[in-house]
């Protein structure tokens, strides 16, 4: 057991600081913030205490519950909480069976479960294994549970394919995922480069084995920083997130929009997806010259916009 995981508990996720409490000096531990430790890299039993914020869905979510218990020292308490319509309603149930004796509280629309972590908890190697990074044959990838659209292929992304000209010079994916739309571009001769970025950990690694192309960087950033993306791009293309902490985000459509159009080149073209609904036409207006919608279809729209 280490000095410094006695001292510094682990925070997974971002737990609301009106519901629980955090020590000072917590260590983060996320793959979607980038820079964070990783729960799945700590070796077993060198947390003093940690504070999940549970993911919604079931395999992302057991596979996470059973890492903090590996993670914990044998008694090292565990407060665990999600939104009840996210998975909160589960969590006594699937705690109960690694073996854990609970305290539950409900506020504010979510389950707060307290526990300590067994001598000898039950079925972690199980739930560890199903949550773990895999290669899906249907699909031909490498994914894993919790990555956007990580058992099938978007049906945003596969309009824009359909859609997509052969694309030439030096480009950029801004949440490329798990690499499936950078395969498509790759697929023309005249890309020389081509950026991949996403503030997911596990999908940038699942794309560094998707997407094996020496034209290819990867980098696990935010793409809304400002130094998360190259500059002077001749293409962007992108099907950017609308949701953030389980809630529609519009405002992150739109700055992905404006840090495409930051990092083009004039005259670069920028290539996006969205869902039919999202407003995005009034953002593309004010900071391209010239925006087509090009396609639309199955609930989404496919937009060509030169800066």
């Amino acid at each position: 057991m280490t000095d410094l995981a006695l001292a510094r508990p682990g925070v997974y996720g971002h737990p609301p600081a009106d519901l629980v409490e955090v020590p000072d000096g917590a260590v983060q531990l996320s793959p979607l913030v980038p820079g964070a430790a990783a729960l799945e890299e700590l070796p077993p039993g060198v947390l003093a205490g940690a504070t999940v914020l549970a993911p919604p869905g079931t395999l992302e979510r057991r596979y996470t519950l059973a890492l903090a218990l590996r993670a914990l020292a044998p008694g090292a308490p565990l407060t665990v909480l999600a939104p009840k319509d996210r998975g909160g309603s589960r969590l006594s149930r699937e705690l109960s069976g690694f073996g854990c004796r609970l305290d539950e509280t409900a506020k504010s629309h979510h389950r707060i479960v307290r526990t300590v972590r067994p001598d000898e908890p039950a079925g972690l190697d199980a739930s560890i294994a199903e949550g773990a990074p895999q290669h899906l044959s249907e699909l031909g990838l490498w994914t894993q549970a919790g990555i956007f659209s990580w058992n099938r292929i978007d049906p945003g992304t596969a309009l824009l394919i359909a859609h997509l000209p052969a694309l030439s010079g030096r480009g950029a994916d801004l949440g490329c995922g798990l690499g499936v739309l950078a395969r498509a571009v790759l697929a023309s001769t005249k890309v020389t480069g081509l950026a991949l970025v996403d503030n997911d950990r596990r999908a940038v690694a699942a794309a560094r084995r998707n997407v094996e192309d020496p034209r290819v960087t990867l980098r696990w950033a935010d793409a809304r920083a400002v130094d998360a993306v190259p500059e002077r791009l001749d293409f962007v293309v992108m099907n950017p997130p609308f949701h953030e902490g389980g809630a529609e985000d519009r405002a992150l459509g739109q700055a992905f929009i404006r840090r495409a159009a930051a990092a083009l080149r004039p005259g670069g073209t920028l290539w996006l997806t969205a869902n039919t609904h999202l407003p995005y036409e009034a953002t593309l207006a004010e900071v391209f010259r010239e925006v087509t919608q090009r396609a639309a279809a199955q609930g989404y729209k496919i937009h060509e916009a030169r800066k």
